[in-house]
C-alpha cells in the first residue's frame, strides 16, 4: 500500500516527520518493489517498526516503509529450536507463535511493544550477566539491499556478515525476515522488593552475578532502589501468577495512572517530587510470583518518557551511579522517573554495546512533557568520561568521530555500510552523524 506522507512521530515524541510517501508492504517482494522505485526516483528509504525509538534512526523523509503486515512465523526448525520471523513481526506477538512448539525467546527487554527487526537493529537488551542482547539470538537474516536485491546471511551464505547484520542500525538494508535461536519454554520466579540503596550498592556485582537476571530502579533523592530478581525455572514448574486484581493494581493502576498524575503534579509543582519518590520507593513493586517468561519480563508502559541510556564496562557501574546521584544533588533538579540499572554478557557484534565486554546499563528518563536537555547533557559527560557507549535506541549527541574509538570494528561495519549502499539508500541524518557520510 502506498500514500501521500502524513507526519510519523515516534512513540516518545522526541522524533517526527512528514515523508513524501508512506509504504506498507505485506510481501518481501513489495518491499524490494519499493527499495527499486525509491532508487529510480532518486529517493531514500528508511523502515519503522514500532516507533520505540528515541533517538532519529528511523526517521524517514524520503520513503518510510512501515512494516507492521510484514509479519508472521515462516518457519520453525524443531531440531534445533530455531525460528524464523518476519521483520516486521512485534515481540509480544512471538510468545504466542512459540507456545505451540514449545519455545521461548532466551532473554527479553523489559518492554515488548518493538518490533523484532527493530529490537535487534537498535542493540535492545535485557538483564543478566549471562545473557546477550536480543541481536545475539540472530542466527540468520535476510535484508533487501540498495539494488533490490536479497542479500541471505546464514551457515552457508555469507556468513562472516551476521555479526554485522544481526545489529545493523538499519544501515546496510531493509531487513525482511530473522531467524532466532530459541530455547526451550520456562517460566522465571520473580521477586521484586524496595530495599536499601546503599546495601544494594555495596554487594552490586555479587547481586549482579548470582540470580539468572537482576536489575534495580533507584528513585532520585531517595535512599531506596527496587530490585527485581529473577530465576528460570523449568516449564513445568508450579506457577504462582499474579492475580488479575493484583497485577491491575499494581502494572495499571500505579504504574500507569498514578505515575502519570505524579509526573505531572511534579512538573507543575517541583517540590513535590522529592516525597512523591520517597512513598513510591517504599510501597511500589513489593511482590513475589511466578509465571511464563514472557509475562515477567515485560511490563507495561502508558506513560510516555524520553530515555537516555548507556552501555559501560561492568567495572564502572558502580562509580559512575555515584557520580549521578552527586549529580542530581548538585544541580537541585527535581527528576521523577526512576534510574534504571541492567547488566549483559559481553559478545561479538561489531555494533554491540557489549562488545567485547562485560556490560552494566545505566539508563535516564524524563516525563515527555519535560527538557531533557540539561539533565541528558550532564549525565553524558559522565557516562562517557567511564568509556560509555550510547544505547543506538536511545538520546545521545555522539557522532562518528567521538563513537569509532569505542567500537574495534566500527571502519569494517562502515566499510560493509560503504559495499552494500554506497549511494546512502538507507542513510537518514542520524545515521549520517554516528556513522559518518
Amino acid at each position: 500500500m502506498t500514500r501521500p506522507g502524513g507526519t510519523w512521530q515516534n512513540w516518545g515524541r522526541s522524533e517526527s516527520v512528514r515523508p513524501q510517501l508512506i509504504e506498507r508492504p505485506r510481501t518481501v517482494d513489495a518491499v524490494r518493489r519499493s527499495v527499486q522505485s525509491a532508487a529510480a526516483r532518486g529517493l531514500r528509504v528508511k523502515a519503522v517498526g514500532a516507533g520505540h525509538s528515541f533517538t532519529g534512526i528511523a526517521v524517514a523523509p524520503g520513503v518510510l516503509l512501515d512494516l507492521t503486515d510484514l509479519s508472521g512465523l515462516l518457519g520453525v526448525d524443531r531440531e534445533r529450536g530455531r525460528v524464523r520471523l518476519l521483520a516486521g513481526t512485534r515481540l509480544h506477538q512471538i510468545p504466542r507463535l512459540l507456545e505451540p512448539y514449545g519455545l521461548a525467546m532466551e532473554n527479553l527487554g523489559d518492554i515488548d511493544r518493538q518490533s523484532i527487526s527493530g529490537a535487534i537493529s537498535t542493540g535492545t537488551h535485557g538483564t543478566g550477566t549471562r545473557f546477550g542482547g536480543l541481536a545475539t539470538q540472530v542466527v540468520a537474516a535476510t535484508l533487501v539491499t540498495a539494488d533490490g536485491e536479497l542479500l541471505t546471511v546464514d551457515e552457508q551464505e555469507n556468513t562472516e556478515l551476521l555479526p554485522a547484520v544481526a545489529l545493523g542500525l538499519g544501515a546496510l538494508g531493509v531487513l525482511v525476515d530473522v531467524t532466532i535461536q530459541c530455547v526451550p519454554a520456562y517460566v522465571l520466579h520473580a521477586l521484586e522488593r524496595p530495599e536499601e540503596l546503599t546495601d544494594v550498592l555495596d554487594h552490586l556485582d555479587e547481586r549482579a552475578a548470582g540470580p539468572d537476571h537482576f536489575e534495580f530502579y533507584w528513585f532520585p533523592h531517595t535512599e531506596r532502589a527496587l530490585t527485581k530478581t529473577n530465576t528460570r525455572l523449568p516449564e513445568s514448574a508450579p506457577r504462582h501468577p499474579l492475580s488479575p486484581v493484583g497485577k491491575w493494581v499494581d502494572d495499571t493502576l500505579i504504574g500507569n495512572i498514578v505515575h502519570q498524575a505524579v509526573c505531572s503534579l511534579g512538573r507543575a509543582v517541583p517540590a513535590t517530587v522529592p516525597p512523591i519518590n520517597g512513598v513510591a520507593a517504599r510501597v511500589w513493586g513489593d511482590r513475589e510470583f511466578t509465571d511464563a517468561s514472557h509475562r515477567v519480563f515485560a511490563t507495561s508502559r502508558g506513560v510516555r518518557f524520553r530515555e537516555m541510556e548507556y552501555a559501560l564496562p561492568a567495572e564502572n557501574v558502580r562509580p559512575a551511579f555515584d557520580a549521578l546521584r552527586a549529580l542530581i544533588d548538585e544541580r537541585g533538579w527535581r527528576i521523577s522517573f526512576p534510574v534504571e540499572v541492567r547488566f549483559a554478557a559481553a559478545d561479538d557484534l561489531w555494533m554491540s554495546t557489549a562488545h567485547g565486554r562485560a556490560s552494566g546499563y545505566i539508563a535516564v528518563h524524563r516525563y515527555w512533557r519535560d527538557d531533557p536537555a540539561e539533565y541528558f547533557e550532564a549525565v553524558e559527560q559522565i557516562m562517557t568520561g567511564l568509556a560509555g557507549r550510547p544505547h543506538w535506541g536511545k538520546m545521545h549527541t555522539l557522532d562518528a568521530a567521538q563513537l569509532r574509538s569505542r567500537y574495534r570494528r566500527f571502519d569494517d561495519f562502515v566499510a560493509l555500510r560503504d559495499r552494500l549502499d554506497p549511494q546512502r539508500m538507507f542513510q537518514n541524518d542520524y545515521l549520517e552523524r554516528v556513522l559518518g557520510g
